[in-house]
């Protein structure tokens, strides 16, 4: 998704050259190099410190197993969305966590960062409305889970895959 306007005055955007940084859009009117904008998210594996066992959702009516995710609200820093989205969709608290990867998501013009997220109270698992179901696979079994060809299986086998 290519940004065509400029967010401070509105303008159409137009590209021009700037050193070191190759074609890049420029707002004429405000006279600013306008870098492309994009949102930022959390992606996480949660896995429970005592089992081993990893926690796939389920949500908007969909019958397929993906990992807890969420936005990173503005100013927050991605640690702290991780544990902020994991308590908000599951009640758990991450008692500690690992970055794996990132990975552009252009449908929806995000940046995708995964963590592991390791809880330690997975027995208190209290899902919120944003998620329709859940459940604990031990980790060859989430392999098998996952969505098919979604960015939540590629950070999900990248993970085992390097354990």
């Amino acid at each position: 998704m290519i940004q065509k306007h400029c967010f401070e005055c509105g303008s159409e955007l137009t590209e021009q050259e700037l050193d070191g940084e190759g074609i890049v859009p420029y707002c004429p009117k405000c006279k600013q190099y306008r870098f492309p904008m994009y949102n930022v998210a959390v992606s996480m594996i949660v896995t429970d410190e005592k089992t081993g066992k990893i926690l796939l959702i389920q949500q908007y009516g969909k019958l397929t197993y993906i990992l807890v995710a969420g936005y990173v609200n503005r100013g927050e820093a991605e640690e702290d969305a991780v544990v902020r989205e994991v308590r908000e969709e599951t009640g758990l608290h991450v008692s500690h966590m690992k970055f794996n990867r990132t990975s552009f998501f252009e449908p929806s013009n995000t940046l995708m960062c995964n963590f592991t997220a390791y809880v330690d109270n997975a027995e208190e698992l209290h899902i919120n409305q944003e998620v329709d179901r859940c459940k604990w696979f031990p980790p060859e079994e989430a392999r098998t889970n996952i969505r098919p060809n979604s960015l939540a299986e590629y950070f999900l086998k990248s993970y085992l895959d390097e354990r």
